[in-house]
């Protein structure tokens, strides 16, 4: 993710610079079609970040209610009088 938001930047800044560029050049350089790809990479790069944090959430979730099923199975066991003969406690 943060190599996401680094990369964002990065671009940012080089869309920033080729505008400047462009406004400072005497000589008409139609750096238009430039500026417009990098925004559309900034674009895609917003869009995996998106992904990757939605992904991100989901996984901790999913983390999150394993471990509490764990915990709930351990009580259940324990409560039982022990594990089971073959499944050694941890």
């Amino acid at each position: 993710r943060e190599s996401q938001v680094e990369l964002r930047e990065h671009i940012d800044s080089l869309a920033a610079e080729l505008c400047r560029i462009n406004e400072d050049q005497k000589v008409a350089l139609d750096l238009d079609p430039y500026v417009k790809k990098l925004l559309n990479a900034r674009r895609r790069v917003v869009l995996v970040n998106n992904i990757l944090q939605n992904a991100q959430e989901r996984l901790r979730r999913l983390n999150h209610s394993v471990a509490k099923e764990t915990v709930r199975r351990k009580a259940m066991l324990e409560a039982a009088g022990g594990y089971p003969q073959g499944l050694p406690g941890k």
